[in-house]
C-alpha cells in the first residue's frame, strides 16, 4: 500500500490521540470523518495498522525496578535461541525479548517489584536459563526517551 500525505495526517492524529473521537480526529487531520474511517481500514487491511491497544503503567501495579539483561548465548549448541527463548518466554516478568546480531546474542528486559523480588527472580528464573555463556545486567534509572509513533 502506498501511503500518500492523507493518509499520513490519519496515522499522525491517530498517533497522538488514539482514544479521541474519530470525528475529532478526523477533523484534525483535515479530512471527513467518512474518508478517516475509509483511510483506516485500508490502513488496517493492508497492515500498516496492526493494532490499537492499551498500555498498563506497570509501576502503578507496584513493580518499581526494571532491568535490562544482556546475554551471549553458547552458540555450540544448535538449538540454543530456540530453547533459551522458550525458557525466557516462561517467566511472566519477562515483558521484552529482543534478539541482535552481533556481541549480544539476546535481550531481556524484565520487571520485579523491588530489589529483594528482582534477586529472587534473577537467581531462581534468569540464572537457570539454558545455554548462557555471559550475562550483563543493566539496572534501569530513568525514561528519557519512550515513544512509539513513527515520525510522519
Amino acid at each position: 500500500m502506498r501511503i500518500d500525505d492523507t493518509d499520513r495526517r490519519v496515522l499522525r492524529q491517530l498517533q497522538a490521540d488514539p482514544d479521541a473521537p474519530a470525528s475529532e480526529l478526523a477533523e484534525r487531520a483535515g479530512v471527513t470523518p467518512a474518508t478517516y474511517t475509509r483511510r483506516l481500514v485500508a490502513m488496517r487491511s493492508a497492515g500498516v495498522i496492526r493494532a490499537i491497544r492499551d498500555e498498563i503503567n506497570w509501576r502503578a501495579l507496584g513493580y518499581s525496578v526494571e532491568v535490562s539483561l544482556r546475554f551471549t548465548l553458547d552458540k555450540t549448541e544448535p538449538r540454543a535461541f530456540d530453547e533459551f527463548i522458550a525458557a525466557a518466554r516462561a517467566v511472566p516478568e519477562v515483558i521484552s525479548i529482543g534478539t541482535f546480531l552481533g556481541q549480544v546474542d539476546v535481550r531481556l528486559l524484565i520487571i520485579a517489584r523491588d530489589m529483594p523480588d528482582y534477586q529472587r527472580l534473577y537467581r531462581e528464573q534468569i540464572l537457570t536459563l539454558p545455554h548462557i555463556s555471559d550475562i550483563e545486567a543493566l539496572m534501569h534509572v530513568a525514561q528519557v526517551k519512550n515513544r512509539h509513533a513513527v515520525p510522519l
